[in-house]
């Protein structure tokens, strides 16, 4: 992992939460008020949605959510946001849209556009219907995955109030019970995001049922993901319960501790094939030691990224190696510069900046001043999503110090694969002591981390993580919630278990 030096610095005042949570360490449940201040914290640090206008209740570890917010995706950001947090057994949804007022054949013809201009949507008879906002999709697709990533195209159009996405799924194929079942216990096994240790999988009449425990709302909603493979027409997850003291150490360990190179390389290949972006490619995968090799050509560049992050999130992958080549086939470059401008202009989050955009041989250049690093990711994710694109030169300024850290769960992006995540050093702004608290408090909530293995030092504003960890991926969430926490640089050395 190349070495992180750089600073988060939060409008959050020190919360007393470290103190909080070491009376009650050890008690059967998180007590609501102190999930209540956890989530609003995790809301209020993170940069795609606000705290100011959202209301957070909890009644036995059921979080609401409620308020108001200009974009569906940043209605559907704080759930998810909300999912991640220790202690959260399940959210309820009542936040409401209010985007700036827009007609709705404007809104419309926006989603024509957004599905022109992104290669995934290509390939398919997609229609889009808008009254008041509220936008419903028609047409059919053949996967899941495609369904919903079809979906998250049309809400990113400014204006989207609500979506039902009506999409059909089509399966070309005929498959038994049994089979689809240990294919989504596959998936379950080899997605690093979900515990499957305690995960009972059960198909009947092509309807998946999932029974058992899980570690947070988020891996819940995960796992139901997984279970959708080929020729699945419903997934039951009410099943599964939320109890983030369940999760069993030694299952954990067997489960990250893989040790041959053939069974990831299989892994990732069928990660692939689940992924609607990538899985109409020919992509080569060598594995050594967990460290993955991707190699190969595709026509457009979320391709290329999808294909990393889904080698990234498989258990037993250390390192990736993306050398996939991208050779798009489509439009000159001046169609592109205005797909790109016409793409940022129908987004919620960058539309109000002046951002310049020019294109040399598919080659995008980005140039002009955003206020956070979020948005300087968001514009590069999407033009990175518009057809014709073969790489991002992003060259934007931001006004903003606050680093930009990564969830898998919340993210589309990985932060660490830009070339432009680099950021100067910064003098901390709060005293050591509170940045241990801080960041032994983001341990203490976080659903990745089992924070008791873990010792946290901080010297100077540089902290110190000694102690053990069960995967790569615990590794990496430890410095997140470092960095979470306020530290300017993060000495990790985190031992993982085996290894």
């Amino acid at each position: 992992m190349k070495p992180v030096s750089y600073t988060k610095i939060y409008i959050l005042s020190l919360l007393p939460l470290f103190f909080l949570w070491l009376s009650v360490g050890a008690a059967a449940e998180m007590a609501d008020d102190q999930i209540v201040v956890a989530v609003e914290n995790q809301i209020l640090q993170d940069p795609g949605t606000t705290l100011n206008t959202i209301d957070v209740t909890a009644t036995s570890g059921i979080v609401t959510l409620s308020g108001m917010v200009d974009n569906i995706l940043a209605k559907e950001r704080a759930v998810t946001v909300a999912q991640t947090v220790r202690g959260v057994r399940s959210v309820v949804d009542k936040i409401s849209v209010n985007p700036p007022l827009r007609q709705d054949p404007e809104i419309a013809s926006d989603i024509e556009q957004a599905l022109i201009y992104d290669p995934l949507s290509e390939s398919w008879n997609i229609s889009a219907s808008v009254e008041n906002g509220h936008v419903t999709l028609t047409g059919a697709v053949d996967s899941w995955a495609a369904r919903e990533a079809v979906g998250k195209i049309a809400k990113g159009v400014r204006g989207v109030i609500s979506l039902e996405n009506s999409l059909a799924i089509t399966y070309n194929i005929d498959r038994k019970d049994v089979e689809m079942e240990e294919e989504i216990e596959r998936r379950l096994h080899w997605d690093a995001l979900v515990d499957n240790s305690l995960i009972e999988v059960e198909v009947k009449n092509d309807q998946a049922f999932l029974t058992g425990t899980v570690g947070s709302a988020a891996e819940r909603v995960q796992a139901h993901r997984d279970s959708w493979v080929a020729g699945i027409t419903a997934v039951n997850s009410t099943g599964l319960e939320v109890d983030w003291q369940t999760r069993d150490p030694e299952q954990r360990k067997k489960k990250n501790l893989v040790r041959d190179d053939a069974e990831i390389q299989r892994a990732v290949e069928d990660a692939f094939l689940y992924d609607p972006r990538i899985n109409r490619f020919e992509i080569t995968v060598m594995v050594k030691d967990g460290w993955v090799t991707l190699k190969g050509t595709v026509d457009n560049l979320l391709a290329k990224r999808s294909a990393a992050r889904d080698a990234r999130n498989s258990v037993g992958v250390w390192h990736v190696k993306n050398l996939i080549k991208v050779r798009p086939s489509g439009p000159g470059d001046r169609l592109i510069a205005d797909s790109v401008r016409n793409a940022f202009f129908m987004d919620p989050y960058v539309e109000g900046f002046a951002i310049d955009v020019s294109v040399d041989g598919g080659e995008v250049y980005l140039s002009g001043t955003v206020d956070t690093y979020y948005q300087k990711a968001q514009a590069d994710y999407i033009a990175a999503g518009v057809a014709g694109v073969s790489k991002v030169r992003n060259r934007l300024q931001v006004t903003e110090s606050k680093i930009m850290t990564y969830s898998p769960y919340v993210d589309p992006w990985y932060t660490y694969d830009y070339d432009w995540y680099i950021y100067p050093d910064y003098i901390p702004v709060k005293t050591d002591v509170t940045i241990r608290a801080e960041i032994e408090e983001e341990i203490f909530w976080s659903p990745f981390v089992d924070g008791g293995d873990i010792t946290v030092t901080v010297d100077d504003g540089i902290a110190t993580l000694t102690g053990n960890v069960d995967s790569y991926f615990e590794y990496n969430s430890a410095v997140e919630n470092a960095l979470e926490g306020g530290a300017v640089g993060v000495d990790n050395e985190l031992v993982v278990n085996g290894e």
